[in-house]
């Protein structure tokens, strides 16, 4: 189906699309296609507005400036430039989108009828639905489930009208007829989303069929640890009746419309294109948290990161999205190199929805890779101490609280949360890999390290950090000769990576190939500058090296001499 959507949705097309030639333009134009083609979609839409300025008819600067203002949210400000399209014969469909908002808005379901009927439309899968829409909005019910069903005789396209005809009927109180529809189908009751979950959920309850309403939500969500999913069950074990929410009116019908719509292109279109029907969504009806949601998230992928993050803070406190609104903040907020903001965010967020393990574990996750190890623990503790009981789903909480303990050098602490992680997730390449590296470095227990690292290469042959490991491993162990062709490999899968080529250059040392030896360390040191901060590179261990040689070093460090002497 979602396939059939991509093939039927919105196409950008414009008829007589040239590009501005007006003297005096050529820089705004230029600056704006190349903010654009950054998706800095509010510099785009300063240029192209003041192009506009200069060239107000010309079809491709009208065109890209109602773009760049759909994709900022601004629809206002691009309602009358489409206006401005409609009335010179411009073909855009873009600008039917916003014309059509416009109308919605403004409760003209009669003009939408017409769009519709003169096929100014948006295209043929929306523009079935929006005419059902709006035949709801103007009072003609009958035709309008007359026109759900129309559409749902199309091939592919039967489960997405079905969908907006329960929405409909719903809205009209009619929930009967919505579960009827939920639970009859010839492949078993429909099979939807997270809201169609939610609205079905919210119709059994209507129904007073509250046990049947908890069961579902046992089924789709199980003991999911969403502050609105739990507010939702606490509800329904209290025995009340839950409102229906997820669409109240035609206005909000067309909303949905888009949202479904955009849903079904984020797996199929670019994120640039999605983000033009969540903005509708967003312009039709302000409190569509999923939709703000999908926004924010189209942005972070286009790493516009302070648009998403105006986009996630527009989720009120009161809304039950606000929980994953404020995590996704915390996230973009962390893209951006605000780590300190982001924590901020953070630990508000623990204050008010401390129950939460995620909240802990985010927290945990930012202080971990800003090397906060200690309070990264903290937070660790504190995550695991709202589970009842150690389950499969906790390997990585277990595995980050091992890495920050070994990190502070509190490897009685670490080892356990290793095992225990392993426990929970046997076979796992990467804790097999960090558990067995790490008692390399501790000299403990080689022959089981070298087990584990094994096992984890034989998981993840292509891992230069696993393979690494490997030849790690066999150089502590003596086994030299062995060591070099692991080491080599990791090199190859890694060639620029200074703690690889470091330690390719020990291996090398203690098989008497001292010329090369050196050469590695020399690449190490180069490349020093570039870590990532794993703290395992000591770029002035590299020089001793290079000035006294590997079995000077060890000596002063008080290690034991290599197995193989050196001229």
């Amino acid at each position: 189906m979602y396939k059939r959507l991509w093939g039927m949705a919105l196409a950008l097309t414009m008829t007589a699309a040239v590009p501005a030639q007006a003297q005096g333009i050529a820089g705004a134009y230029l600056a704006a296609r190349s903010a654009g083609m950054a998706s800095d979609y509010k510099a785009a839409a300063d240029y192209f507005t003041r192009a506009l300025a200069r060239d107000p008819s010309n079809p491709k600067l009208l065109e890209s400036t109602v773009v760049m203002q759909l994709s900022l949210g601004q629809i206002p400000r691009a309602i009358p430039i489409a206006r401005k399209m409609e009335s010179d014969g411009l073909q855009s469909q873009v600008a039917r989108m916003v014309l059509i908002g416009e109308d919605v808005t403004a409760g003209r379901f009669d003009a939408l009828l017409e769009r519709v009927k003169a096929q100014q439309g948006v295209g043929p899968l929306v523009d079935g639905l929006l005419n059902a829409w709006a035949l709801m909005g103007a009072g003609n019910v009958s035709d309008s489930l007359k026109a759900f069903d129309a559409v749902a005789k199309e091939r592919g396209l039967s489960a997405f009208a079905m969908y907006h005809k329960a929405m409909a009927l719903a809205s009209v109180g009619d929930f009967e007829g919505a579960d009827k529809i939920f639970s009859d189908s010839s492949d078993g009751p429909m099979q939807v989303g997270r809201r169609g979950a939610l609205a079905r959920i919210e119709v059994l309850s209507q129904l007073e069929r509250g046990k049947d309403a908890l069961e579902l939500l046992d089924q789709m969500f199980g003991r999911d640890f969403d502050p609105a999913i739990q507010a939702m069950r606490a509800r329904l074990e209290a025995g009340e009746t839950l409102p229906f929410t997820l669409v109240h009116d035609a206005r909000d019908g067309v909303a949905e419309v888009f949202y479904s719509v955009a849903e079904a292109l984020n797996t199929e279109a670019g994120p640039e294109y999605t983000l033009l029907y969540t903005r509708m969504v967003e312009y039709l009806r302000p409190d569509h948290a999923d939709a703000i949601l999908l926004s924010a998230s189209l942005l972070d992928t286009l790493e516009r990161y302070e648009l998403a993050t105006v986009a996630y803070k527009s989720v009120p406190p009161e809304s039950p999205s606000y929980f994953a609104a404020e995590l996704g903040r915390a996230d973009s907020l962390r893209r951006a190199d605000r780590s300190e903001a982001a924590i901020e965010v953070l630990e508000q967020l623990a204050r008010s929805h401390g129950s939460f393990p995620v909240v802990w574990v985010s927290l945990g996750d930012l202080r971990r890779q800003l090397k906060d190890f200690k309070q990264a623990a903290q937070a660790y503790d504190k995550a695991l101490a709202l589970y009842d009981a150690p389950d499969h789903s906790q390997w990585f909480l277990y595995y980050a609280r091992a890495i920050s303990f070994e990190r502070l050098g509190e490897w009685t602490k670490a080892e356990p949360d290793f095992r225990m992680a392993l426990q929970l997730n046997p076979g796992q390449p990467s804790v097999l890999n960090y558990l067995g590296y790490s008692l390399v470095e501790q000299n403990q227990k080689l022959d089981e390290a070298l087990s584990l690292i094994e096992q984890a290469v034989e998981a993840e042959p292509n891992s230069g950090y696993i393979v690494d490991s490997l030849g790690w491993a066999l150089y502590r162990l003596g086994r030299y000769d062995e060591a070099i062709g692991h080491m080599e490999r990791a090199a190859e899968l890694m060639p620029v990576d200074p703690v690889v080529n470091d330690h390719l250059g020990d291996v090398l040392w203690a098989v008497g190939r001292i010329r090369e030896a050196e050469f590695q360390w020399h690449r190490a040191l180069s490349f020093a500058k570039y870590d990532t901060g794993s703290g395992e590179v000591d770029p002035d261990r590299i020089r001793r090296k290079l000035a006294t040689g590997l079995d000077a070093v060890l000596a002063e460090e008080g290690a034991p001499p290599l197995k193989v002497a050196h001229d």
